[in-house]
């Protein structure tokens, strides 16, 4: 019994510790486009079409086409796509359109054609009617800083990317919002290194809903949103047939350059979890299991170790919560969290815990998933997969 509790501390501390530091020197080769040396002065680049699709998003959509018409970045055209909404989502459209001296269109989709889920068929139909050397995929409820675009354009031609990823800031609004979504961004920097994305030889990928800037003949040759057309994670597999086709992806931080929030209360969350956890699993039972396990162990074994583990084995343990504490103390000089919330840890881990294995749960029952009112067998899910 000794043995395994020394096992388990050593293991532990290793993935915690040696994570922290390839995190902490992997970040720091992460370009900030916020700064003064990313700002460009306004110029006539190359076309750039920005595509928002949007079903039901009548809180956010005016102030998102609001935040892009005024981008500063002159080489712009802006392609809304109404995915059949049921709420004043299509009227915000139209009424943002009158009013955007040219920069905007908005296209409606009354129907969704069968073999496609909702927002890849309405990415798709809008970059069909896209113009620009370069398409931006974007969401509906994302608020972009004037100096956004041409921002990103900058570094994107200086660095020859043909795939740029902008992370968001992320709105958080009480205990439970904060406690949820660092946990997530914890787990996200320990299974994704973005810090890796460029390098072409790690098979390290990423792709964000708020912001994919990709190079049109990129798009185009490695099959368009066609390829992606019945996944729920498009975003992050659009991500990974750019990186698997041998193109360059760079991802990039920016302050408040792009701003969003996720979802309301710790539940939110949750609920938003459920639709996406099965997915990132391939809709195979013995993974979310898996992914139970292991987010348990990685999790919540620390805090118990130290309190159970007998004598000097406690060791391991104890490097592990050091290391995770450094973790909220990075975010706490972000300004994101404070370090209280690290104690918080595992109410997080066992609410993601619930998020598995009810997506697991709900979808095996209902035999697939329900988004935004339209039903998806999870057999063509599961065929439609990258």
């Amino acid at each position: 019994m000794m043995y395994a509790w020394w096992i388990a501390g050593a293991l532990l501390a290793l993935a915690w510790a040696s994570r922290v530091l390839d995190a902490g020197a992997g970040m720091r080769n992460i370009a900030d486009i916020s700064r003064a040396s990313w700002d460009p002065a306004p110029a006539e680049g190359p076309l750039v079409s920005v595509i928002v699709p949007a079903r039901n998003e009548q809180e956010s959509i005016a102030q998102t086409l609001g935040s892009l018409v005024a981008q500063d970045y002159r080489s712009l055209e802006i392609i809304a796509v109404d995915d059949r909404s049921s709420d004043r989502t299509a009227a915000l459209m139209d009424a943002a359109q009158s009013g955007s001296s040219g920069r905007l269109r908005a296209l409606h989709v009354r129907e969704l054609p069968a073999g496609w889920m909702g927002k890849p068929h309405a990415m798709w139909t809008a970059a069909q009617h896209a113009t620009g050397d370069w398409l931006l995929f974007t969401d509906g409820d994302i608020f972009f800083r004037p100096d956004c675009l041409r921002r990103a354009l900058a570094f994107a031609q200086s660095t020859g990317s043909d795939h740029l990823v902008l992370a968001p800031r992320l709105i958080m609004r009480g205990v439970g919002e904060r406690m949820m979504l660092i946990f997530f961004r914890i787990l996200f920097f320990f299974g994704h290194r973005p810090w890796k994305v460029s390098d072409p030889t790690t098979r390290d990928h990423i792709g964000f809903g708020a912001f994919n800037l990709v190079r049109r003949s990129v798009y185009d040759s490695i099959g368009t949103h066609r390829r992606l057309r019945f996944e729920v994670l498009d975003d992050m597999k659009l991500g990974k047939l750019i990186k698997e086709n041998g193109f360059r992806q760079d991802f990039v931080i920016g302050a408040d350059l792009i701003s969003v929030r996720w979802a309301k209360g710790a539940m939110g969350i949750v609920g938003n979890l459920t639709k996406n956890m099965f997915s990132l699993l391939r809709f195979r039972w013995p993974r979310a299991i898996g992914a139970c396990v292991a987010l348990l162990f990685l999790n919540l074994a620390p805090f118990a170790g130290v309190w159970f583990a007998p004598g000097w084995s406690r060791s391991g343990y104890a490097v592990a919560l050091v290391s995770l504490f450094f973790i909220y103390v990075g975010a706490w000089r972000n300004g994101e969290v404070s370090p209280p919330y690290f104690f918080l840890h595992p109410i997080a881990a066992l609410l993601f815990f619930y998020a598995i294995l009810r997506s697991m749960i709900l979808t095996l029952w209902r035999g697939g998933v329900v988004w935004r009112g339209t039903f998806y067998p999870l057999e063509e899910l599961r065929r439609g997969m990258v």
